[in-house]
């Protein structure tokens, strides 16, 4: 047997641990059922083994050690389940055709590891739902089939063979979350390209290594506390379909780049720090204001006009210029004016009135100063 479809039933209870006896395996769909448990070491023995979909399940555990036998998978499909650990680091190295990697709604940790960049032939990645933190590496330039717009003829086939008169195929498909919405692809797989790693805790900037994913069609990076700004050159994706940037901590300007993405029909940008004014263009100004809601921005679709007056000047230096003159700095004049004015309303009356002289030396003795009222007295007889 080649191909095993157990998908979309209502099968329940552990898979059993007796894969060795299928090492011919090329596709192993259980899809959408109420299985649990853990995944059995013995899937290891899979060596043949392109396709798995366990997605929608009740599966837990961690990943086995042995699925880094499986050195032929296409495609790994393990999301909504209840898969725990850290991302194993060896899928970069043992996967080299890895197309789709969909490990979304599951309960992973830890940081995205760089070795997933080993990942040449990855055009679906789909870490979203997860508690991942940490930066998104800065190696993702090196999804090459995602830089390019190029793609294999024909759809992805999982294996096919001639038995008697009828030619039997099985099409790889792939349940993928773009614009929102769960799309299955089989045909067409080989045309989708998509980033999705929302909803998770990564943290510092959306790396200018991204925009060399030239044919890249939906990148959604939203409900994470990413900083910084969007990258200025990200214009240059000019597959991009799809954006959600959305409940980040972005700031400065939306890039005026944004408005050279002619195929862009869904962006979110919502609830960040970015200000300014939205650049003009014929996808931008069609959008929802509610893609914009929830940052500082001004001009259409929002109601906020920019005008000269919303512009505050940029102070270059906090020292004041005299007309015409030198530089001059008024903290320290108006402390030399302080002064002079003290000294002349504490001391004044002491040295031009004799009365108050003398007033002032019986206050100091009445005090217990008798050295000072001494010092004082003596220097009333030298006035």
């Amino acid at each position: 047997m080649s191909y095993l479809n157990l998908g979309k039933n209502f099968l329940s209870g552990e898979i059993i641990g007796c894969w060795m006896k299928w090492q011919n395996l090329n596709a192993l769909n259980l899809g959408k059922n109420h299985l649990s448990s853990s995944i059995p070491r013995s899937i290891g023995s899979l060596i043949y083994l392109r396709s798995l979909h366990l997605y929608n399940n009740k599966f837990s555990g961690k990943l086995p050690s042995s699925l880094k036998n499986c050195k032929h998978l296409v495609t790994i499909d393990i999301g909504k389940n209840e898969f725990f650990g850290s991302i194993p680091s060896w899928m970069g190295h043992r996967f080299s055709s890895l197309m789709v990697l969909s490990l979304h709604s599951n309960r992973f940790y830890g940081y995205i590891p760089e070795k997933l960049c080993y990942l040449t032939s990855l055009q679906i990645l789909d870490l979203s739902n997860n508690k991942l933190f940490g930066s998104i590496p800065r190696c993702v330039n090196n999804f090459s089939a995602m830089a390019t717009n190029n793609n294999s003829n024909g759809p992805l086939l999982l294996y096919g063979r001639s038995i008697g008169y009828v030619d039997s195929m099985v099409l790889e498909s792939a349940l993928v979350v773009i614009k929102g919405k769960v799309l299955e692809y089989s045909t067409t797989l080989q045309l989708v390209k998509s980033i999705d790693l929302s909803k998770n805790n990564l943290s510092g900037e959306i790396p200018k290594e991204v925009t060399s994913l030239q044919g890249l069609q939906s990148l959604n990076l939203s409900f994470n506390i990413l900083r910084g700004r969007i990258p200025d050159n990200i214009g240059v994706m000019g597959s991009l379909e799809f954006i959600d940037f959305s409940v980040n901590q972005l700031s400065g300007q939306i890039p005026q780049s944004m408005s050279n993405l002619t195929f862009l029909s869904q962006l979110n940008l919502s609830n960040n720090n970015l200000s300014g004014k939205i650049p003009l263009s014929t996808q931008l100004q069609s959008l929802s204001a509610s893609c914009f809601i929830g940052n500082r921005l001004c001009g259409a679709p929002l109601i906020e006009n920019c005008s000269i007056s919303d512009v505050k000047p940029i102070v270059e230096n906090k020292r004041s210029k005299d007309f015409g003159g030198p530089e001059v700095d008024w903290f320290y004049v108006s402390m030399a004016l302080g002064f002079v004015v003290g000294f002349w309303v504490v001391l004044g009356p002491l040295l031009l009135n004799k009365q108050v002289r003398i007033m002032y030396v019986q206050f100091l003795n009445h005090l217990g100063f008798k050295l000072w009222g001494f010092v004082a007295q003596a220097w009333l007889r030298c006035k």
